[in-house]
């Protein structure tokens, strides 16, 4: 099964303290995480920043590499990941208002709950 992440999903391990990893291996057997070329860019470009986000969009990027990145037609990280989440499972992001596109969009949203935990959302 495939699973779409969004940038912020990425940067969780620094941002909330999140084993992003063995959370989603907790909620789901066998899948496959799949990141559109637009979070990537995104996180290249956070990561030239200073500060907190800086570290944490380094990690995100350093992330990427165990998962499968892939094009899309979009131009905007969260139009390519719910274009994305669309064809996918599921959909790993923090982001409320991309949390909402997708739930409109029928696509059942992981997200955190709790101080350091995923869950599975609807």
């Amino acid at each position: 099964m495939r699973v779409a992440v969004d940038t912020n999903a990425l940067m969780m391990p620094v941002e909330c303290d999140v084993r992003l990893f063995d959370e989603l291996d907790r909620l789901l057997d066998d899948y496959e995480l799949v990141v559109p070329e637009t979070v990537v860019a995104e996180l290249d470009k956070l990561a030239e920043g200073n500060g907190q986000e800086g570290v944490a969009a380094s990690v995100g990027r350093d992330l990427v590499d165990r998962c499968t990145v892939v094009a899309t037609d979009e131009s905007y990280a969260d139009d390519a990941v719910l274009a994305l989440g669309e064809e996918c499972a599921y959909a790993v992001t923090n982001d409320k208002p991309l949390r909402q596109r997708l739930a409109d969009a029928g696509v059942p949203v992981i997200c955190l709950r709790g101080e350091h935990k995923l869950a599975i959302t609807n």
